[in-house]
């Protein structure tokens, strides 16, 4: 080793010191300058007699234009076998890079104006690898020549990719009538290596809007190269396709859209490196929190926009999965004796005589929603307890060396309860139009019967059916009605209510119908009532404290024909039965008023039955389109007239 230390100090002492460096070949977008020494033997020195290194590393103007297309510019204003071109810079040959080949616009025509470039021309327009001497050499992302060193996808040299993220996803069209276009991404500023596809009859277009808030458009309607808010745009448009591509970084944030052009669906593809803007920034350490005897002190972490340079809400850094808030670094300041009475009192630990500060909370509050997900909140504080146990509150950077409780949680995350429909009852009928029942319970979240559920969204407990069997009997005969248990299931199950804190009505059971056959009627007690929390028990209030309609407490009830054969019902025990047994959940319903008048004076008519809408409550007419929920009453027809005319 030291005689080739010794060869090389003997090599290096036949050259002369190096001279000063040249200009650089370019003021910006990097070029390249050089240094020269002379032989001083008579014989052949070793080594190298120029050097070479990176110069003007600064990004030139958008307005300055590509190096190696001004070199070709040059020469449009020199004849080329007699004839003027506009030439146009070929970048990328893959056999010789540092070569001028330029191409006459509007030809095929490619020629090499000149065996080299300029020195600090890039071989290869997305490397920074440069062309010195007609020679690629290679250049790192730290402009040195002969490095290795290369950007991440995030644009940072030599970095880790730690300060962007990977953004791929699929979109597919939905056209609509009404929306003429749609959004497919927003790209936000600064994101790199963006490549779009879509494949389809559709159209892609941009919005931009700088970090100063001026918006603009491109409509991507011609294939080429341009500039969008100073960023490189290649666009490709085929029949079939459309390929976008921006290597970035964008200097505007960017929102890809799509114009619906045809029937058919599009999708696009897409994939960027996206920056992450809002990075946690630690901070000082923060005042001590004793004047002397020994205290504590700490760091914080603050979010902070790259863009903007300010700090900005802890929620925006909170965004990126890849953000880890640093811990607080926590160290003792301030162990200097305080003065005191007797001269200076003993030093004990920190921790021991000022223990750290603590997160507190209250009591959480009553959940919003009492099914159905809601939420719960409470507040949070720090506060410090002294050597004699007294608390007070302090401020929240003292607590921050612990995570701070969360202050809001999910409650009653079960279902709400909802109605629970079961199977139909048979027709009531063997033939002809008769009526099935249901029973329809309200089930909470443990499959238990409840109350609770809204009665707009409830299920009819009663519909019309039709036997398909021809009937041999009058018209004017009602359909039959459902016999117990069917009804009576159906119907006590639908009028079931719950007691709650809030005063309600709660009916108590129907009384069994005061006749064993034909029409009779009902009666109960409604009650007004509340439960009392605090003891689980019930208590009944006065009527008034209830709101609210209160329910009604007789109702006619039907317990079969008193003989075997099928009954005739006079108008009002018509109106009654009907009416008294058409139970549904909605404010309005068809109802039968009477009859019309008879058709015939003698010798047999027919009288029909008037059906109208009514309003349960009020008892008055309304209008019909508000029954229309319901389904409205079968005609009913009524024999009269049945004396014979005199004779003429």
């Amino acid at each position: 080793s030291s005689r080739t230390a010794r060869s090389e100090e003997d090599r290096d002492s036949l050259w002369d010191a190096w001279g000063s460096w040249s200009e650089c070949s370019r003021t910006c977008g990097g070029g390249a300058s050089y240094s020269l020494r002379r032989c001083l033997s008579s014989k052949t020195c070793e080594g190298r007699n120029i050097r070479y290194r990176t110069c003007s590393n600064v990004d030139c103007p958008p307005e300055a234009g590509d190096f190696r297309a001004q070199q070709c510019s040059a020469h449009n204003d020199v004849k080329y076998q007699g004839q003027f071109y506009e030439w146009l810079p070929v970048s990328n040959d893959p056999d010789n890079p540092c070569s001028l080949k330029c191409q006459a616009r509007g030809t095929t025509l490619v020629v090499e104006l000149a065996p080299k470039v300029l020195d600090g021309t890039r071989c290869y327009t997305e490397s920074l690898d440069m062309c010195i001497s007609g020679l690629c050499q290679i250049v790192g992302c730290d402009h040195q020549l002969g490095s290795a060193v290369k950007e991440d996808n995030c644009g940072v040299c030599n970095g880790d990719g730690s300060t962007c993220r990977l953004v791929r996803g699929h979109y597919k069209s939905q056209l609509s009538a009404s929306k003429p276009d749609d959004t497919v991404v927003a790209i936000p500023y600064g994101s790199r290596q963006v490549r779009l596809v879509l494949k389809g009859p559709d159209h892609l277009y941009l919005e931009t809007k700088t970090l100063q808030g001026v918006k603009s458009e491109n409509s991507l309607s011609t294939t080429g190269s341009f500039l969008v808010e100073n960023s490189s745009i290649d666009f490709q448009k085929f029949p079939d396709k459309e390929i976008l591509k921006i290597s970035g970084p964008l200097t505007a944030d960017f929102t890809i859209k799509i114009h619906y052009a045809g029937a058919a669906d599009s999708s696009v593809q897409f994939i960027f490196y996206q920056p992450i803007i809002h990075r946690w920034r630690e901070t000082d350490f923060f005042p001590c929190s004793a004047s002397c005897g020994g205290g504590y002190q700490l760091t914080s972490a603050e979010c902070f926009d790259l863009r903007s340079n300010r700090v900005v809400a802890d929620q925006y850094c909170h965004y990126y999965p890849e953000n880890i808030k640093p811990k607080p670094k926590l160290q003792e300041c301030n162990l200097d004796p305080c003065p005191a009475s007797d001269g200076y009192k003993q030093i004990m630990p920190y921790d021991l005589y000022h223990p750290l500060p603590r997160w507190e909370s209250t009591p959480w509050t009553a959940c919003s929603s009492s099914c159905g997900g809601g939420i719960q909140s409470r507040s949070i504080s720090c506060v410090e307890e002294d050597i004699q146990g007294h608390i007070s509150p302090v401020e929240e950077w003292k607590c921050m060396y612990t995570p701070k409780m969360p202050v809001v949680q999910p409650c009653n995350i079960f279902d709400c309860p909802k109605w629970l429909a079961q199977e139909w009852s048979p027709c009531t009928v063997t033939c002809g139009q008769g009526l099935r029942y249901r029973v329809v319970l309200c089930i909470d979240h443990r499959g238990m019967h409840t109350g609770g559920c809204s009665p707009k969204t409830k299920p009819h407990i009663k519909e019309e059916c039709v036997v398909p069997t021809p009937c041999y009997k009058p018209k004017e005969k009602l359909p039959v009605e459902a016999k117990l248990p069917w009804y009576k299931q159906a119907q006590e199950l639908d009028e079931g209510r719950a007691v709650s804190e809030e005063p309600s009505f709660i009916p108590e059971a129907w009384s069994t119908c005061s006749v064993t056959c034909g029409v009779g009627s009902q009666v109960r007690l409604v009650k007004c009532q509340v439960l009392l929390s605090f003891s689980q028990s019930v208590a009944d209030l006065p009527i008034d404290e209830c709101e609210g309609p209160k329910p009604v407490s007789q109702r006619a009830c039907y317990s079969g024909p008193c003989t075997g054969d099928a009954t005739e019902y006079t108008p009002e025990e018509t109106q009654l039965l009907y009416g008294s047994l058409q139970e549904i959940d909605e404010l309005y319903d068809w109802e039968y008023e009477g009859f019309t008048e008879c058709s015939e004076s003698c010798g047999g008519g027919v009288q029909e039955a008037v059906v109208t809408c009514l309003n349960k409550q009020t008892r008055e007419t309304a209008d019909e389109t508000l029954c229309v929920s319901s389904r409205r009453p079968p005609q009913l027809l009524k024999a009269c007239s049945l004396d014979p005319c005199p004779p003429r």
